[in-house]
């Protein structure tokens, strides 16, 4: 397997993580990029994106894809479930290497598929894509964990940096791993650029390894304030948003996706960086500490 992977497609660039990848593809300057995005869609991509609408159609979507050499799909979850159109045009577009929309917890967990089924349908496109290898399509699949510096910056995490409250499960005590945003956009742009080491593989990759009350403890040192802190349990806020996904709330997804990081859940494997094949070293990704991350958080 030998070839270049200059001119890459981007799927959902406008959104949360997409902006992430494509602000890495563009900084690199290694790439042709092109944005592919929805007829109604009014997002806007930095100068040097080229940029085409789509009815994503089979036909379209084929039309968008001729002559990349990637696709990098970063729908959210209400995209997932259109993924295989998306290979299936890139399969007859002659398509090189397609990076499925992974980019946060591990589908290749049974734990966090039966924390939140809808991750079963990325496990379920990680194997159509293995069916498809021998047809020439390659795949890369890039699991993060949540994303740390993001996660802080929005209240993702339950750290609200303006009035200085805090939401901590079980203790807090719990041991996981989180990325950073500029290492989740660089293990794209390594995958782009080293595609035979990367073919037909599943990584995960991680900024660092903490808990919830370093995090905290690393908060109240940097902000120099007192925080409030609340304290909940896993069981209870699971079951309180499994309630709320099954009644149409999508909130209660975003809960359950917290939960693959900081939650006590049997058998889920939170840290990457002791429980997996970390891919850090083939990627060139760093290592950051607490301290450096919340550092930066803060004084932004």
């Amino acid at each position: 397997m030998s070839f270049i992977l200059n001119n890459v497609a981007i799927i959902g660039g406008g959104g949360n993580v997409g902006k992430i990848v494509l602000n890495a593809l563009v900084s690199s300057g290694k790439f042709n990029i092109t944005a592919i995005q929805r007829l109604e869609s009014e997002a806007t991509f930095p100068p040097g994106v080229t940029a085409i609408k789509s009815d994503f159609s089979d036909s379209s979507l084929e039309q968008a894809f001729k002559g990349q050499d990637a696709v990098i799909s970063t729908v959210g979850a209400t995209g997932l479930t259109e993924q295989q159109k998306f290979v299936d045009a890139a399969l007859r577009a002659g398509v090189k290497r397609f990076i499925p929309s992974e980019l946060s917890a591990s589908s290749t967990d049974e734990a966090v598929i039966s924390l939140l089924p809808l991750f079963g349908v990325k496990k379920n496109l990680i194997d159509y894509l293995k069916s498809k290898e021998s047809e020439g399509l390659s795949w890369t699949g890039i699991a993060t964990s949540g994303l740390l510096d993001w996660g802080l910056s929005n209240g993702f995490l339950e750290y609200d940096l303006q009035n200085h409250t805090a939401v901590i499960w079980d203790g807090g005590d719990k041991i996981f791993s989180a990325t950073n945003e500029k290492a989740l956009g660089q293990s794209v742009v390594s995958v782009l650029l080293g595609p035979q080491v990367t073919a037909n593989k599943y990584l995960h990759v991680a900024s660092v390894e903490t808990s919830q009350n370093e995090i905290l403890s690393a908060l109240k040192k940097e902000t120099g304030a007192k925080w409030t802190v609340s304290h909940v349990e896993t069981d209870e806020v699971v079951s309180a948003a499994q309630k709320k996904l099954a009644a149409g709330d999508f909130t209660g997804a975003f809960t359950l996706v917290r939960a693959m990081m900081v939650g006590d859940i049997p058998g889920l494997k939170a840290n990457y960086i002791q429980e997996t094949d970390l891919a850090n070293d083939l990627l060139g990704l760093k290592f950051e500490t607490v301290k450096e991350t919340v550092k930066r958080v803060v004084s932004q």
